[in-house]
């Protein structure tokens, strides 16, 4: 039993030295007090490490299919009524959602900004006071209101009972509606009063787009949208002016939901039109990205990048469409942030490491400072040291 006690004894690799053979001096103090501060403030960083999750980034090929995209945006023009802003979407397949109205407020603003009322899409408010039949004679008490659509109807039973509804069937036929005054149903509405009534306001127009995950663009423009020999335009003539002021503030833009850490770059951008007439384009390259939590919980969203272009036309020549066109198209790269905690055997490898690489870096420099100072003294005592 002796015999193998002291062949563990021969194994120790840290041989004691007896107290009488001790040497402590004030740099080896100084020394050890840097050290030991030095110690517990890595201690605290890689305690703070393990107690907070790191998140790792991954970019893979997006390989999803039959998917679509929530486009959530929140737009204020300074100086374009809510009766005249219009929405649009239309993407590479063909798909076209004109004058969008659902998932979508209007909200009327003054000249400084603030709310007016808010108010169902559309202009003026029907008024069936001896309006119009579609035959041709007024309205009697005791008939049904049947108001014409001036050429637009779709079957010969269609009726067309406000201004909107006549300018709705002109932009299914692809039309434009030159002058409202002539329209039974725009001229008691007071269509074009109306616009003059509202010159000066502005419109924070806000919600939400559910369009397909290809490439694509939506935009706000003056006046309904229509197809005229396969290129899309706006009705102006309608509004009887020569410049629109397409000024405006992005107060929000995010293609899908909220996630930590994103960031979206049009929050907040401003845009003043200084030109009679202009066309403001953002064009987007939209990266779809997935994050998963420490929960597990996953979120299903996208990260994108924006450059911007202007063009500018003169007075009365409109040689393009006064609007803001968002135009986008996808990464076939996708991006997966995961968070996830340090493992416990990574922490302790890590306070191993910093407990013995300070202890042995001190050590090495407390040796350094001990043995000059011998050195020194030595020749100060010879009288050798100047």
């Amino acid at each position: 039993m002796d015999n193998i006690i002291g062949k563990l004894r021969n194994l120790d690799a840290y041989p004691k030295v007896n107290e009488d053979f001790y040497s402590r001096t004030l740099s080896g103090g100084v020394i050890t007090l840097a050290s030991s501060i030095v110690m517990v403030l890595l201690f605290i960083s890689e305690l703070r490490l393990y107690l907070h999750a790191v998140t790792e980034t991954k970019l893979v090929v997006d390989t999803s299919r039959g998917e679509t995209l929530r486009i959530n945006f929140d737009v204020t023009f300074p100086a374009l009524p809510c009766s005249l802003l219009s929405l649009d979407a239309m993407d590479i397949s063909g798909e076209q959602h004109l004058d969008v109205k659902h998932d979508i407020i209007k909200k009327r603003l003054d000249s400084h900004g603030n709310a007016i009322e808010a108010r169902p899409d559309g202009i003026g408010a029907p008024k069936i006071e001896n309006p119009l039949q579609r035959h041709g004679g007024r309205l009697e008490h005791n008939e049904t209101y049947c108001g014409s659509c001036y050429g637009g109807e779709s079957a010969d039973d269609d009726c067309c009972n406000s201004c909107e509804e006549v300018r709705e069937a002109y932009r299914k036929k692809g039309w434009a509606l030159s002058n409202p005054d002539l329209i039974d149903q725009c001229k008691r509405e007071g269509f074009l009063q109306r616009i003059k009534d509202e010159d000066g306001e502005g419109c924070n127009i806000y919600g939400s787009l559910e369009v397909n995950k290809v490439a694509g663009n939506f935009h706000f423009a003056p006046g309904k949208s229509f197809q005229q020999s396969n290129v899309h335009v706006h009705d102006l003539l309608a509004f009887q002016k020569d410049s629109f002021n397409i000024s405006h503030k992005i107060n929000r833009l995010t293609y899908g939901e909220y996630f930590p850490g994103v960031v979206n770059p049009l929050d907040s951008v401003q845009w003043r039109q200084d030109t009679p007439s202009a066309t403001y384009q953002y064009f987007i390259k939209v990266v779809p990205t997935v994050y998963k939590d420490v929960s597990g919980n996953t979120i299903q969203s996208n990260q994108f990048s924006v450059t911007e272009h202007v063009k500018t036309a003169e007075v009365g020549r409109l040689q393009s469409l006064p609007a803001v066109f968002f135009f986008y198209d996808l990464s076939p790269i996708k991006v997966t942030f995961t968070e996830e905690h340090v493992s416990f055997l990574h922490f302790l490898t890590n306070v191993c490491a910093i407990v013995g690489g300070v202890f042995t870096v001190s050590g090495i420099l407390d040796s350094f400072v001990y043995h000059g100072q011998k050195v020194i003294k030595k020749k100060m005592e010879l009288g050798k040291f100047s």
